[in-house]
């Protein structure tokens, strides 16, 4: 299979904990024309974004990393206004596992094992769709998908799973109204039943520790229809 030419080169970042699986998606792609970049886990995929974070035209993440859940990874790297194509690899393909993955930002979705020529067209479509964009540096106030935690200049200060995904749905859209529907789909499992005074609550929570972090930044009511970062 020869790779099109309006993507030969373009740069892929492979973030996988299995070395014998992460080295052979990486030489393939390398065979094929592409520059590859790889790392173990969340850590050392965040590094490499940080140094460069408008260089890769697609991230290949797996979901069961080591240090953290790819989901949460995909959702800090969208809350710092990273927009890079994701394709999730898993174990897990279930529809519901599917679903969180779209909801937390992704692009594709790829179960194991699979055949090499699919993952090789499936990231060549991506990069042929990703759009040039300008460079994005890292905020000083970010999440860390490792720890469940919002980062700033005062500290790190913890928060639980589903404020950690509902804040990064907020962050990723600085400005628009995300609405209570799209907040349920991002931080829940798919048919799980929210209440609206649930997730007001949480949003309460979610505001009284970004003002302890970050009182430049607030989350504002869209009454009757969701919430906007501010």
């Amino acid at each position: 299979m020869a790779i099109l030419e309006d993507v030969e080169a373009a740069r892929v970042l492979v973030i996988e904990d299995d070395a014998s699986l992460r080295g052979t998606v990486a030489r393939g792609l390398r065979e094929h024309g592409l520059s590859v970049a790889t790392a173990g886990d969340g850590g050392s995929a965040l590094a490499h974004i940080e140094h460069d974070p408008g260089g890769f035209a697609v991230i290949v993440l797996d979901i069961g990393l080591p240090d953290s859940d790819g989901r949460d990874v995909c959702q800090a790297l969208r809350a710092r206004g990273i927009q890079t194509p994701v394709l999730f690899l898993t174990a897990r393909g279930q529809v519901g596992d599917v679903l969180s993955g779209f909801a937390a930002g992704g692009d594709d979705y790829l179960a194991k094992p699979f055949h090499f020529g699919e993952l090789l067209a499936r990231v060549t479509a991506l990069a042929r769709r990703a759009e040039t964009a300008a460079p994005t540096c890292p905020a000083q106030t970010h999440l860390d998908p490792r720890t469940h935690s919002l980062v700033s200049a005062s500290g790190s200060h913890p928060l639980t799973p589903t404020e950690y995904r509902l804040l990064a749905a907020l962050m990723a859209a600085p400005g628009e109204v995300v609405r209570r529907r799209a907040l349920v789909l991002a931080a829940w499992p798919d048919g799980a039943m929210v209440s609206d005074n649930t997730l007001d609550q949480y949003l309460a929570r979610i505001r009284r520790k970004l003002a302890a972090a970050d009182d430049t930044i607030a989350v504002v009511t869209a009454h009757g229809v969701g919430y906007r970062l501010a």
